[in-house]
């Protein structure tokens, strides 16, 4: 697959409309973290993940922006490698691509709480505040 177009001014231009319509989900989930010595806990507010997936493809959509992900597992290193293109309607294109995830080869979450299967629905957020190029 070709990384990027030789120009990307098209889509660059759709992707800066789309940021400036890009607002913060609303919060509407709450969650503890408690102190493993005292059993204390604080409380904290966010907004679910699908709320924030709604918001970025409704708003990219509306830009003719489309994101096509792949993940690849590179066993050498116990990584997965994940891959997102941004696809305009006029044909540009652009590659991004994350740095890799831990990945230990049975299915379990990694280290940092982020299965395999989970990374590519994460990615889809970063990707309306635009991920670095790579």
């Amino acid at each position: 697959m070709q990384r990027s177009s030789e120009t990307i001014g098209t889509i660059a231009a759709a992707l800066a409309k789309a940021q400036a319509l890009l607002i913060n989900p609303e919060k509407s989930l709450i969650g503890t973290i408690r102190s493993e010595g005292s059993g204390v806990g604080r409380a904290f507010r966010y907004a679910p993940l699908s709320s924030g997936l709604d918001i970025v493809r409704k708003t990219l959509s509306q830009h003719e922006i489309a994101t096509v992900q792949t993940t690849s597992i590179d066993e050498t290193a116990g990584i997965v490698r994940l891959s997102t293109v941004l696809a305009h309607a006029s044909g540009v294109m652009d590659r991004l691509r994350l740095a890799g995830l831990p990945h230990h080869g049975d299915g379990r979450p990694s280290s940092h709480g982020c299965g395999a299967d989970l990374c590519p629905s994460l990615c889809s957020v970063h990707v309306g505040w635009y991920c670095r190029r790579g």
